[in-house]
């Protein structure tokens, strides 16, 4: 596994309702910065975007933020990080943030975390990257994303060894042990979109 110094989390632009959301990404923001990496996320100073960018600043890391520009207008941006990159549109936002990093993390979050989350899985199966993703099951919340995936397999819309394009993490102590750990898929899940 090569050294990660840049990790992209995707999450949230709400914290949610269980404050246990926020207390995981605020965790998590501190250990970034206890491993020396950097934080590449959505740039959003709202929701779990905010807490995760706020903890890293906190501890002395560094964070860069992609955003596009219709959403700094929305004065959703924030506006301290160490470097602020605004794009034109989402896809441009995506596109950087995929190529800033060198493994990602899931975190509770919305409609757009969902695109995101199944965008780099899909872009893994595709070999359009082999970097490791690992999706934090704060407090079960991504049990019912599992038990789809779990569906698609079964139903034969995708191999059983799909579930080897990510790893699950259920403490932000644990999502680093599963970046860590990380293998690279097995051949058949790689071809299986064939």
């Amino acid at each position: 596994m090569k050294h990660i110094r840049s990790l992209c989390v995707l999450c949230g632009s709400r914290e949610g309702f269980d404050p246990v959301h926020r207390e995981a990404a605020s965790r998590l923001g501190k250990l970034i910065v206890e491993r020396d990496m950097r934080l590449v996320y959505g740039a959003g100073s709202i929701g779990l975007m905010g807490v995760i960018a706020d903890a890293v600043l906190s501890a002395g890391g560094e964070v860069v933020g992609v955003i596009p520009d219709f959403l700094i207008r929305y004065e959703v941006g924030h506006r301290q990080l160490t470097n602020l990159v605004v794009t034109d549109s989402m896809h441009d936002r995506k596109r950087l943030m995929f190529e800033m990093a060198d493994a990602f993390v899931v975190l509770p979050g919305g409609l757009g975390t969902l695109d995101e989350t199944f965008e780099l899985i899909t872009w893994r199966q595709l070999r359009l990257h082999d970097s490791p993703i690992v999706i934090f099951d704060v407090a079960g919340y991504w049990k019912p994303l599992l038990k789809l995936i779990d569906a698609v397999v079964a139903t034969g819309f995708a191999d059983p060894a799909t579930t080897d394009l990510f790893a699950v993490a259920r403490s932000p102590e644990e999502v680093l042990q599963r970046l860590a750990e990380a293998a690279q898929p097995k051949e058949q899940v790689l071809t299986s979109h064939l």
